[in-house]
């Protein structure tokens, strides 16, 4: 591995705390509360690594930079991060601006453990720097459409707004189901208003109309439309990314939010580990944790037991990938190369197929699991 020479501060041995960066959406266009529950995760772990004596007597820092979903901020925020000296960095969410980072990460010689972003390719070449999390885009994916399949849905509309994450879910669905006898109309959002999504489904004869667009809007606007419309009483509506995962969607929608299956990433029953993190985390968020607060504690987990194992050196960290082995809130973490994919990644993380309940909105019903 190449490994540029760690500046000033990387390596610390006067007693002073060892920081980690945490990138982290927590103002729009970024999926705030996605980045409230990631944030709430990192920094409980944070705070049980420091109650239970820190990194051999030193405290965890935690050093926060708000991405809003926008990748020149995020790379902006890696620079940074990077000049201040942070043994590693840990978190974001959005897929597009993940990637970003990592480049960056992998061009500075900056470890990036990445706790929820799923994009298959996250760097264009394979990299030392960066682990991930969350399982890629194209294994929960295709348990998603498992599950369509298994539902009796062969024509599938998706409604995608432009983006890479969003073309990249299109064609997993589309490779993915074609063979199956399943096909995937796709409706560009950027051309059709979500009245018009109505249309367009009766005329195409779907029977499941997938949300491949972003929270609240247009996604809130679709479901109403499609909802309201009596034409389309029995169709139903998807959402594999995970908008419904999080109260605002309920709040938003009410009943009408409820019955839209997505992706989570969480065993049918968490551990004792997985079950102390959850009463600890509905304290600190004042309501249900999403699995994305688990990734974030998962995240310090691993960083603090390579921190404690290996020091505060970077390139050390990037080098103790392929040894990690952390008993986390969802399973035992290891990480490894996976066909495809080009960061060290845990394969796998168990995945649910979920939805809100209609008779008790605030309640899941897993539909399916990996």
């Amino acid at each position: 591995m190449n490994t540029p020479p760690s500046p000033p501060g990387a390596e610390r041995t006067d007693g002073s705390s060892v920081r980690i960066g945490a990138l982290v959406p927590l103002t729009r266009p970024g999926w705030v509360e996605a980045g409230q529950h990631l944030l709430a995760g990192l920094e409980l772990a944070v705070r049980e690594v420091n109650d239970a004596g820190g990194i051999v007597g030193r405290p965890l820092e935690l050093v926060v930079r708000d991405t809003a979903a926008d990748p020149q901020r995020a790379a902006a925020a890696v620079d940074e991060l990077a000049r201040l000296g942070v043994a590693a960095l840990a978190g974001e969410y959005h897929s597009v601006v993940a990637r970003t980072a990592a480049a960056r990460a992998d061009a500075l010689g900056l470890p990036f453990l990445c706790s929820s972003a799923v994009l298959d390719a996250l760097t264009e070449q394979p990299t030392e720097w960066v682990a991930r999390l969350a399982p890629a885009q194209s294994h929960g994916w295709q348990i998603y459409a498992d599950f369509l399949l298994s539902a009796g849905h062969s024509r599938i509309a998706v409604a995608a707004e432009s983006s890479v994450y969003w073309a990249s879910g299109a064609r997993i669905l589309r490779d993915y189901l074609a063979p199956r006898g399943g096909s995937v109309i796709e409706l560009d959002m950027r051309a059709l208003a979500p009245t018009a999504v109505c249309d367009e489904l009766v005329d195409n004869r779907a029977t499941a109309l997938l949300l491949l667009v972003g929270h609240p809007e247009p996604a809130v606007s679709i479901v109403k439309s499609v909802r309201r419309d009596q034409r389309l009483a029995e169709i139903m509506i998807g959402a594999p990314a995970g908008q419904p995962e999080f109260a605002e969607w309920a709040r938003l929608l009410g009943d009408d939010g409820a019955a839209i299956p997505f992706l989570r990433y969480l065993p049918e029953r968490l551990s004792p580990l997985g079950a102390q993190v959850e009463t600890a985390l509905r304290e600190r968020l004042g309501e249900a944790p999403s699995f994305v607060a688990f990734e974030g504690y998962d995240t310090v987990a691993v960083l603090a037991d390579v921190l404690r194992s290996h020091g505060a050196d970077r390139a050390r960290i990037a080098e103790s990938w392929p040894r990690v082995a952390v008993e986390g809130t969802r399973g035992r973490i290891q990480f490894s190369r996976t066909p495809g994919i080009s960061v060290w990644q845990w394969a796998w993380t168990p995945i649910q197929v979920v939805g809100r309940d209609p008779a008790e909105p605030d309640r899941f019903r897993i539909l399916h699991a990996s």
